[in-house]
């Protein structure tokens, strides 16, 4: 509870600092710098509802920013994401709902009208410890920060319409998995062999982008990312895909929702029945919804 408002803390800061010292686009030319800040909040009571229901509150902050930079026919394009979330429900207390660090940048020169030779690089992780939780309230710890991260990189080629379409390729990708704790580590978390804190893998990625604007104020934005590793089982593809709605009520109100869904290979939940932990690679869906306030510059 204390990270989450130490973050919604510093999202207030950011949307009052934004608002006053953001420069113009124009005068930090051939570098454009945007994106946007966003508190998201929902919330259910019920008091005698016959259809029954459960209390919650959640409460999430997100920071999108874009550091993009062109000159001639070279490109660069950077993105920053932070995101944390927590969520309370009657009788089961505050758990997190959201927890990303998110750092991408593709590097590019042209070699035709919307082709690029491209150089690109993937950071992720999460800020806390994440836990699963049993029928009992049991939790378990299954990641925590840098266990696990993740750095893709390698050279490619992009196809590039616009700054809302593009998607890129790389057929020599190489991707490190980190597990910097050592009770995940020990019993081979991730994908890593037991009790070592990295994974070392090679292969193809491909990564895409696509935002539509369905209406005036709703835009919707889908995320893919594929990684294929060359050197063990290539069949099994990881994969995480993301859809986003973003719905415009006025300047600073939206209405945002999405999901996202991971096929990991390597990632192993566990799952207990009659007593007995086994770990099993599952699919990985997240929902959000909520309204809030978002500044963007």
């Amino acid at each position: 509870m204390k990270q989450f408002l130490l973050i919604l803390l510093l999202a207030g800061l950011s949307l009052a600092g934004f608002s006053q010292t953001t420069a113009p686009k124009d005068t930090i030319h051939p570098w454009t710098i945007h994106g946007q800040n966003t508190i998201l909040i929902s919330q259910s009571s019920f008091s005698n509802w016959a259809a029954g229901g459960v209390n919650a509150f959640s409460g999430n902050v997100i920071f999108d920013y874009d550091f993009d930079y062109k000159r001639g026919s070279w490109s660069w394009d950077n993105k920053t994401i932070l995101a944390y979330g927590l969520s309370d429900q009657t009788g089961l207390g505050w758990r997190k709902n959201d927890d990303r660090i998110i750092l991408n940048s593709l590097l590019g020169y042209k070699a035709a009208k919307y082709w690029l030779y491209t150089f690109y690089a993937n950071f992720q992780t999460q800020l806390t410890n994440g836990y699963s939780y049993d029928s009992n309230n049991n939790r378990t710890l299954i990641s925590a920060l840098f266990a696990p991260a993740y750095l893709t990189f390698g050279p490619g080629f992009a196809f590039k319409k616009s700054d809302n379409f593009r998607v890129n390729i790389s057929p020599l990708a190489a991707k490190l998995t980190f597990v910097q704790n050592d009770s995940l580590a020990s019993v081979g978390a991730f994908g890593v062999t037991p009790g070592e804190n990295h994974l070392f893998e090679f292969g193809a990625s491909l990564d895409a982008y696509y935002k539509v604007n369905l209406d005036k104020n709703i835009a919707f934005e889908n995320i893919l990312k594929l990684f294929s590793n060359y050197r063990s089982q290539p069949q099994n593809i990881y994969t995480d895909y993301s859809a986003n709605i973003f719905m415009k009520v006025n300047k600073l109100v939206t209405v945002n929702a999405g999901v996202e869904l991971i096929a990991d290979p390597n990632a192993k939940i566990p799952v207990t029945t009659n007593g007995l932990t086994a770990y099993h690679s599952l699919l990985q869906v997240k929902q959000i919804f909520g309204a809030g306030l978002t500044y963007k510059f």
